[in-house]
């Protein structure tokens, strides 16, 4: 029998610096819920906005696996690795930061906010070598139909991870129907609404909330309204 969790986009957790206003499906910083640590192997789920000119300025990482969907705006990275790059809307960004990585993130435009996902995910492979990745998607392949953007293959359609993790993005017209099938049964799903209004196998989600599933072989997703769009993110329940 599917087991799920809901989370309505108003509960979560809210952060305003200011140049930085984000908001935490997970517990993250000064927000703590000890109901909304994680979801199996998906630590962080960040919505953030940051003002123009302004960023994350040079900080660490260890063992996570760091995943970037930049939503609108220009965002600037550079890295100890020597990455100087800018992600744009329709890329996706990876970091698998291993034995320890240091990084900033900053708005390169002075006079329009970015706004962007960052995700976090603990990895099944400890300490490895630092490594950073990007990749331009074609919006064209998730219209109507679930576009791959991240799985654990190398070889396979989007950015990789170390871990049994695939990620997909979909954009639909009002009233169409697809069913995703998990890539792992003993694997679960959290899917998050990034525009729009959606029912997932019953349950009603509009902009912004969230819905983790798991114990279940398949998601029926219906589109509420025109133009939905949707992240699902199929993870590892168990934390190794």
């Amino acid at each position: 029998m599917a087991n799920t969790v809901l989370h309505k986009a108003a509960t979560r957790g809210n952060a305003d610096h200011g140049w930085l206003k984000s908001r935490h499906t997970f517990s993250f910083a000064n927000y703590y819920d000890p109901e909304r640590m994680h979801f199996g192997v998906l630590r962080v789920l960040n919505d953030d906005r940051v003002a123009g000119g302004k960023g994350f300025a040079t900080h660490p990482h260890d063992n996570m696996e760091i995943v970037s969907i930049p939503l609108a705006g220009d965002l600037e990275h550079k890295d100890n690795m020597g990455n100087t790059t800018v992600i744009r809307h329709r890329d996706v960004q990876v970091m698998s930061a291993g034995t320890g990585v240091t990084h900033s993130e900053y708005n390169k435009n002075s006079d329009a906010e970015v706004r962007f996902l960052q995700i976090w995910m603990f990895p099944n492979k400890r300490n490895v070598q630092p490594r950073y990745d990007q990749i331009t998607l074609d919006r064209k392949d998730r219209h109507n139909a679930l576009q791959q953007i991240l799985s654990p293959h190398q070889d396979d359609t989007g950015v990789w991870v170390h871990q049994n993790a695939w990620f997909h993005l979909g954009e639909f017209d009002e009233g169409v129907r697809t069913t995703y099938t998990l890539k792992d049964r003993s694997n679960g799903v959290y899917v998050f609404v990034i525009k729009g209004d959606l029912t997932i196998n019953g349950n009603s989600l509009n902009e912004r909330d969230g819905l983790g599933t798991w114990d279940v072989e398949a998601l029926d997703i219906t589109a509420d309204s025109q133009g939905a769009e949707v992240l699902l993110m199929e993870v590892p329940m168990e934390l190794r």
